[in-house]
């Protein structure tokens, strides 16, 4: 399998996944379409599938041009306003030949957000990040639907998960469900109460 983080411009990370045969699945394709689309050129590869982690602007900016240059799916949560083709809810399977991705729906940030766990790699998009978590305060944010989805979902995965981000706002690009949970501030211990009452901090 053929995995890659991609950031050409700001901070919003895009991935490609593929298989041995270079058909591909790219998450998030924010503003990095161009280099995307050049690095699937260089290897003669196909895009089946877009998928958006979530709807704001800043990952769905590249949307169009991958779909109309290689023909391709766009996949999302059945609660996303985009113009997609295949609509997805936690539990449902994604293949390319031999890759399987799992869809965790992880509402919080917004109603539509998912991550996508792909062997011991979770892409996060908006709701875990390197250090941090989403924010709630945006149109359809949820603290309560945060501290599901962060506790009660992505928390009890292994610690040996790797994660990446829809952001680089961290120390590092990438990190783990183990690292996060010693060195990640908001995933200390709180009761639900206790997380509503930390995310109105500023």
């Amino acid at each position: 399998m053929f995995f890659k983080q991609i950031k050409s411009k700001g901070d919003n990370f895009s991935y490609v996944i593929a298989d041995e045969n270079n058909e591909a699945v790219i998450v998030d394709p924010s503003f990095n379409a161009d280099t995307i689309i050049t690095l699937i050129a260089e290897c003669d590869g196909t895009v089946k599938y877009v998928i958006n982690t979530h709807s704001h602007w800043d990952h769905i900016a590249g949307n169009d041009e991958i779909i109309n240059k290689f023909n391709s799916k766009l996949v999302a949560h059945q609660l996303s306003k985009v113009n997609k083709t295949i609509s997805v809810v936690n539990g449902d399977i994604l293949k390319i030949r031999n890759i399987t991705i799992r869809i965790i729906h992880t509402p919080g940030h917004t109603p539509d957000s998912i991550c996508l766990l792909i062997d011991d790699m979770l892409l996060t998009g908006d709701t875990l990040f390197v250090g941090e978590c989403g924010r709630t305060d945006l149109p359809g944010g949820s603290s309560s639907e945060m501290y599901n989805s962060l506790f009660n979902k992505l928390m009890k995965l292994d610690d040996e998960i790797k994660v990446y981000p829809g952001h680089d706002y961290g120390p590092s690009p990438h990190s783990t469900i183990g690292r996060e949970k010693k060195t990640n501030y908001t995933l200390k211990k709180r009761t639900l109460k206790q997380f509503i009452e930390f995310m109105k901090e500023p």
